[in-house]
């Protein structure tokens, strides 16, 4: 609060207390109007004569105050307090020497006071009047001209006349405008909170390439701090896997372009080196006389390596780390047109292992995998660098020959992969297995003109070597497409075989080596059609699987068995037991149960006489799954075979808890009996195997006498083959059996 001397004097000299406060506020500002004040409301101080002569002393001080009025830019003021009159004074800014110093004067109204600086104000200025402070000073807004437009001033000043009672009578001081000062500090304020705040790295080098300041995310990034860095040159950053001309062009670009970006390596204080993207640009210093150069850099390593992984994921197989199909098709387009323009060649070659699903199914995808890369590693190793070898699916590969001379050169290679697939692949400590290969070829321009035609006519040739036995490659041919179009006519057709009665049974018998007579027989399906007469088994079953056929066809099949066995046991061959095949998709279904007690009662066939055979490989596609079903058709009372022993890969583990009855020797160990000394020693361990978990053994395949003889000898309990008979009719069969007597048995046997 001001004192009651003060309020007294301001009572006298004003209408109301609160005017004369204002009107003192302003006092310390108005010298200010002159940074924005027009000429026309100066005008020089008109000369009065002196009343008395002035002193050199006088005139000498006068001067000095012109002197730093007008090199300081500062306003004086003087305001009356009771009179109400305002003197303000200051050196024309247009002077160029001193001896053309002009003062000038004027006099007017205090300038109005923004009304959110004014308690401000009011409190420094009561705190000066009231003695608190020695110095009225203050910074605040004011309507220097009277239109609306706000200037920032900085007024000083204090109380130079009081009365007798310590009232004050004149205030006075200096002001001055700082709008630009103030603009610039916020400018300031706002550029150091944005650096601040930055997720990016900053830095102001100078024009020496030294650093004059960092931002905390430039800590955060490199691991440097101000201190660090401050004064030190920007190379300190730099990375040996940059040649020294990079930066030099670097530089020479920001003399020419006055900015820079690019993505370069860096090194943090820890020596880990980084990957940032950087903008630099070149920025003037305060006196505009040099340059100075922001620097934004930002740590995008991991995004580079999120990118990279991204591209490998889209462009290569994680298994084997080969291109995938979209590189493929990408670097056989580009051979394509290079071949285009140098008339060259471009072959592809389509490999599949043969029977790897059994791999899988009886070894497990883990060991398929690693096979899987063993073999991937195999086929590039052949073939050389120079050459794409991709993976597209499964054991399925694809390799890419460019410059190929002829097509001599392309089954060169192909041969070339076949023979490095005799020796087994190794996928773990001291694990090897034999795997082999089927190859298709198609070439370019012989076979087709783009990357999708060539690629498909290769996996047609692929299929056509799997048709002619398996490790070997065919080279594609017009024909093979008609072949592929008759299978589809050939898988039409098959739908309406049943309804045409084209399928049939027949019975191949089989005898028992210690009983010497036929004690059963397995059925096998035959195809008549209509359209293309006699259909291969080889050909129709795969057809019936692949379209889920096989479910309905399977199901007939053993209807008409059991039927055929019923019939047989009402002429007397009470003793005689029937084999059905059952295939992988009915084993899958889980209701094989169902359906087998469903015919037997239909049939009236007693389950003992029946016995289901599947392959092993089928058997082992899901072990635990089958197994269960395989128990409850065991309950029912049949018996369960396992055909194809010895061609697959299954668990020894597994077939002990598998319900098995029979085992039956593949034929393919059987017909080297006498002549192969491993396929003797496979065999007879084969048998023992059997006997020893209390398996009824079984030989496929038998076609000689000498191979007769070795299977009784090692204990071997039936056989079947060509030998014993063809597959016949049911009536046929029938026959054969009943005139198969003990004698003719016997001498078969000898």
């Amino acid at each position: 609060m001001l004192s009651t001397a003060a309020l007294a004097l301001v009572n006298q000299a004003a209408p109301s207390p609160a005017r004369l406060l204002a009107m003192l506020v302003a006092l310390g500002l108005l010298a200010a109007v002159a940074a924005i004040a027009t000429r026309r409301y100066w005008r020089p101080q008109p000369r009065v004569a002196p009343e008395a002569p002035r002193t050199e002393s006088q005139r000498e001080r006068d001067e000095h105050l012109k002197l730093a009025l007008w090199a300081s830019g500062e306003h004086f003021w003087d305001y009356d307090l009771v009179h109400r009159r305002m003197h303000r004074m200051r050196a024309d800014e247009n002077a160029t020497h001193s001896a053309q110093i002009t003062l000038l004067t004027r006099q007017g109204d205090v300038p109005a006071i923004h009304e959110q600086d004014m308690p401000l104000v009011m409190q420094r200025l009561r705190s000066h009047l009231q003695g608190d402070t020695p110095l009225f000073m203050s910074e605040h807004r004011m309507d220097l001209a009277g239109t609306g437009h706000w200037t920032w001033v900085r007024a000083r000043g204090r109380v130079v006349e009081r009365d007798a009672d310590g009232r004050p009578l004149r205030i006075a001081g200096t002001a001055r405008d700082i709008t630009a000062s103030r603009n610039a500090e916020y400018e300031h304020r706002i550029a150091s909170e944005v650096m601040r705040s930055m997720s990016e790295a900053v830095a102001v080098l100078d024009w020496d390439y030294n650093f004059v300041a960092i931002n905390q995310a430039f800590t955060r990034i490199t691991g440097y701090a101000d201190v660090e860095v401050i004064g030190r040159q920007v190379t300190l950053l730099d990375s040996d896997q940059h040649e020294k001309s990079l930066f030099e062009h670097m530089r020479a670009q920001l003399d020419r372009d006055s900015r820079w970006s690019g993505e370069v390596w860096k090194v943090r204080k820890d020596g880990e080196e980084i990957l940032c993207k950087i903008e630099t640009n070149v920025v003037p210093d305060a006196s505009g006389q040099r340059r100075l150069y922001v620097m934004v850099l930002n740590d995008i390593t991991e995004q580079k390596r999120a990118e990279q992984e991204l591209r490998y994921l889209a462009n290569y197989d994680t298994l084997t780390s080969l291109p995938n199909r979209s590189l493929l098709s990408e670097r056989l387009s580009r051979a394509i047109v290079r071949a285009r323009r140098e008339n060259g060649r471009v072959a592809v070659l389509f490999i599949d292992l043969d029977r790897f699903k059994d791999i899988n199914d009886s070894l497990g995808h883990a060991t398929g995998d690693r096979i899987l890369r063993a073999a991937a590693a195999r086929v590039q190793q052949t073939v050389g660098a120079q050459h794409t070898v991709a993976r597209l699916s499964g054991d399925e590969f694809t390799v890419v020959l460019e410059d190929i001379a002829s097509f001599e050169e392309a089954e060169d290679i192909a041969e070339q992969i076949i023979n490095a697939f005799r020796l087994p692949l190794s996928f773990g400590d001291r694990l090897e297995l034999a795997v082999s290969p089927s190859i298709g070829i198609s070439l370019y321009p012989d076979h087709a003109q783009v990357p999708t035609d060539l690629l498909k006519h290769a996996d047609t040739a692929m299929y056509q070597a799997k048709a002619a036995g398996r490790h070997t490659y065919q080279v594609y041919s017009e024909a093979m497409d008609e072949k592929t179009r008759h299978r589809a006519i050939l898988a039409s057709a098959l739908r309406r075989a049943l309804e045409n009665n084209e399928l049939s049974l027949v019975f191949q018998p089989r005898l028992s080596l210690t009983r010497q007579r036929i004690t059963g027989a397995e059925a096998l399906m035959r195809w008549r059609s209509k359209e293309f007469g006699d259909v291969s088994p080889s050909q129709f079953i795969p057809l019936a699987e692949e379209s889920g056929q096989i479910l309905e066809i399977g199901a007939w099949a053993l209807r008409e068995a059991c039927l055929t066995l019923r019939g047989w046991h009402e002429q007397g061959l009470t003793d005689l037991t029937v084999a059905v095949n059952v295939s992988a998709l009915q084993l899958q279904r889980g209701d094989l149960s169902d359906v087998v007690a469903q015919v037997l009662g239909e049939t009236g066939l007693p389950a003992h006489c029946l016995e289901l055979e599947l392959t092993e490989s089928v058997i082992m596609a899901n072990p635990e799954k089958n197994a269960d079903t395989l128990r409850a058709c065991r309950a029912l009372g049949v018996s369960i075979a396992i055909d194809d022993f010895g061609t697959g890969y299954s668990s020894l583990a597994y077939l002990k808890r598998l319900p098995l009855t029979t085992l039956k020797i593949d034929q393919e160990f059987v017909g080297d009996l006498t002549h192969d000394s491993d396929d003797e020693a496979i065999t007879s361990t084969i048998i023992n195997m059997g006997h020893s978990l209390s398996l009824n053994v079984i030989a496929e395949g038998v076609e000689t006498a000498a191979q007769l003889q070795f299977l009784r000898d090692h204990g071997c309990d039936e056989v079947q083959g060509y030998w014993i008979s063809h597959a016949l009719v049911a009536d046929e069969c029938l026959r054969f059996i009943r005139e198969y007597g003990v004698d003719h048995a016997i001498k078969v046997a000898s």
